[in-house]
């Protein structure tokens, strides 16, 4: 067992980041982790800026949103030290991935933000990527901010549609 908690930590966030082959948001790594009670909020935000700090991660914030990736130093840092991971957490690690890959990879893979341009519009920017392959990647101007973030809203949900019905119509 780990003499410090925090590396305890430290370690379950390297081992998520380097399961998958997207990156992660901060939200997805929290709720996983606090759902299970492996350790509180403000622990667990103390270990993803020690990684950080360390360039153990990578963070890249994309509207409201940070992603996490594991670096080349986390992932060695990884196989040095992963076995101190229970295999009990791994396993549960392991399983969430199994169940839930598709909806995580869907979550990150579709990115909305919006912003007020030098023409005074605001501007919704609407992208959906697959696999690191970008398939759509959309500007709408816009006259009112409350508009620019109702369609960024919306593009979570109904983006895979919007994708379909462009494809249809334009090919």
């Amino acid at each position: 067992m780990l003499q410090d908690p925090l590396t305890l930590y430290k370690l379950i966030v390297l081992y998520m980041l380097n399961r998958v082959t997207f990156p992660l948001t901060k939200a997805q790594l929290c709720d996983f982790i606090l759902e299970r009670e492996y350790t509180n909020y403000l622990t667990l935000q103390q270990a993803i800026g020690e990684l950080t700090d360390a360039g153990m991660i990578s963070p890249q914030t994309i509207g409201n949103r940070t992603h996490l990736a594991i670096t080349q130093e986390g992932a060695q840092t990884l196989q040095y030290f992963g076995s101190r991971i229970s295999e009990s957490i791994r396993q549960e690690i392991d399983a969430y991935f199994q169940e839930h890959e598709m909806a995580l990879r869907n979550d990150v893979a579709v990115q909305s933000h919006y912003y007020k341009s030098t023409s005074g519009e605001y501007e919704a920017h609407l992208v959906a990527k697959e696999h690191d392959i970008t398939l759509i990647d959309l500007t709408l101007s816009v006259p009112t901010e409350e508009i620019a973030s109702s369609i960024c809203d919306n593009w979570q949900t109904k983006s895979e549609a919007i994708y379909q019905y462009l494809t249809r119509e334009l090919f």
